[in-house]
């Protein structure tokens, strides 16, 4: 399916993202939506921004992920299903944290969109976060679903549907891709350590965490 995005080439880039994308190892996951376009159709109109940081989280094994020990609650449940769906949250009561449902059903796993590159509706996203530098609008989670207009009405909203979903974008090569253990998670003992956080190098948009 070619989606048209009036700013950007046409071509593969334009290929939205199908469920098969997301069903698979996060890890893998994680690696493979750098470089990704995130779009969000609203009544404001479309924004458009590249993913240029990620963090993973294995609800089984890892003591940073709110399903750690696959805890069920009605929370985590949307991270339970199926693949390619969008599990938002609220933290300090004040910004949302949008993050992709990934792997099989039963598998409690996801991935944090931490950073994006604003590509299309600009104008929007300075609207909504009442800035005109560009490189502040998407420098972390809680930053971009303010411009992106993603909150807990996008909880469990299916990424293969119509109003929020991913392109093909850009691929980026193994050798320009940074990783690290993840941000704000002192809690969460050995976790802490996991190498978890990918990032493309030298981005001036990721976040600015350490």
């Amino acid at each position: 399916m070619i989606l048209k995005i009036y700013s950007l080439q046409e071509g593969d880039i334009l290929k939205k993202l199908e469920r098969s994308f997301y069903e698979r190892a996060t890890l893998e996951v994680a690696r493979d939506l750098l470089g990704k376009y995130m779009v969000h159709e609203t009544n404001d109109g479309r924004t458009v921004g590249k993913i240029v940081e990620v963090e993973a989280y294995v609800g089984s094994i890892d003591a940073a992920c709110h399903a750690y020990n696959n805890k069920y609650t009605n929370r985590t449940k949307v991270m339970f299903g199926k693949g390619g769906y969008a599990y938002v949250y609220l933290i300090y009561g004040m910004h949302y944290c949008m993050n992709i449902v990934t792997n099989q059903e039963t598998y409690p796993e996801a991935v944090l969109i931490r950073a994006l590159e604003p590509i299309e509706g600009l104008e929007i996203m300075e609207k909504r976060r009442r800035t005109e530098s560009i490189f502040n609008l998407c420098s972390g989670p809680g930053k971009l679903c303010q411009a992106m207009g993603i909150t807990k009405l996008q909880n469990e909203m299916d990424l293969c549907g119509e109003s929020m979903f991913l392109l093909h974008g850009e691929t980026i090569m193994p050798e320009d891709i940074a990783t690290t253990p993840r941000i704000n998670i002192d809690y969460a003992r050995e976790a802490r350590e996991y190498p978890w956080r990918f990032i493309i190098k030298d981005n001036p948009f990721v976040s600015k965490g350490k």
